[in-house]
């Protein structure tokens, strides 16, 4: 594996693929990686000639300072855990050689998509993930990004980003990766304590659960069972939990046949933030 820490070099590197009409497969990262990860990786290695992994904590998409500062940095786990899946690339830049001395997001119109669920309790947040994901695309020019289902706001916000300023790359969604007991896999459950890390798979099961209820029962029930399930919970805290047309992102109140639905839900375990989502059918 091939480690850069700036543009201009991995640039020239990956100049001389294209130059051979080699397709390259894309996967950016805030590092602290984990098997979600390597099977993002996995899945791109079918596709592409070369596989470029970055890893960058991009500060702009923070709302919170705390969380930048306390989000977990692994790099000598994640170099290991990169060679063993056979990576070709790593994109490890600095924050200077991504943003220079201007540590600002560009602005986004993602047609209402940034305003709903995580848009709505993190000001700011997809400009910044549109700003490092576009920032990231220009530079390495792949063929196709892959992006973990998990952040599924963030992957429609991503396809729209591209679609809009016609960037020449194909986005792959790819299934969300859990732990044996269902939770799902990210950098952030390494921060849980032991009772909040034995408490969180509850979130998985309340989606499954809520996931049957749809089939049956109007969208005002499940989300208030889903609700009740939480107030009751003595680790886990609800921030939000919503059933969103998955196209529009927006929160529904009726079911249509003809739609496609998403249960999204967001909880707090101490000062730990998990996500999660589950397909619904209509």
């Amino acid at each position: 594996m091939v480690v850069f820490t700036e543009k201009k070099a991995l640039i020239a590197y990956l100049s001389n693929f294209k130059a051979q009409k080699k397709t390259i497969g894309f996967i950016p990262t805030m590092g602290a990686l984990h098997r979600g990860h390597l099977s993002l990786i996995k899945k791109a290695q079918k596709k592409n000639d070369l596989i470029v992994v970055s890893i960058f904590v991009n500060p702009t998409q923070f709302d919170k300072k705390e969380d930048l500062l306390k989000y977990p940095k692994t790099i000598q786990n994640d170099l290991k855990l990169l060679e063993s899946v056979s990576c070709d690339v790593l994109f490890n830049p600095s924050v200077e050689e991504i943003y220079s001395n201007n540590i600002v997001s560009e602005k986004f119109d993602f047609d209402g998509l940034e305003h709903e669920m995580e848009g709505e309790f993190r000001t700011g947040h997809f400009d910044g993930v549109g700003t490092i994901v576009k920032t990231l695309i220009e530079i390495i020019e792949p063929n196709k990004a892959y992006f973990g289902q998990k952040d599924f706001q963030q992957l429609q916000i991503v396809k729209k980003m591209v679609r809009k300023y016609r960037l020449n790359v194909k986005i792959k969604g790819c299934p969300i990766f859990r732990e044996e007991d269902g939770l799902a896999m990210s950098s952030r459950n390494v921060r849980l304590t032991k009772a909040q890390r034995t408490a969180a798979p509850f979130i998985y099961k309340t989606l499954k659960k809520a996931y049957k209820k749809f089939n049956t029962e109007n969208v005002h029930s499940v989300i208030e069972w889903v609700e009740n399930k939480f107030k009751k919970h003595p680790l886990l805290n609800l921030e939000y939990f919503t059933i969103a047309d998955e196209k529009t992102l927006k929160t529904i109140k009726t079911k249509e046949s003809d739609k496609k639905y998403r249960a999204f839900i967001a909880v707090f375990a101490g000062e730990i933030r998990l996500i999660d989502n589950i397909r619904l059918k209509s």
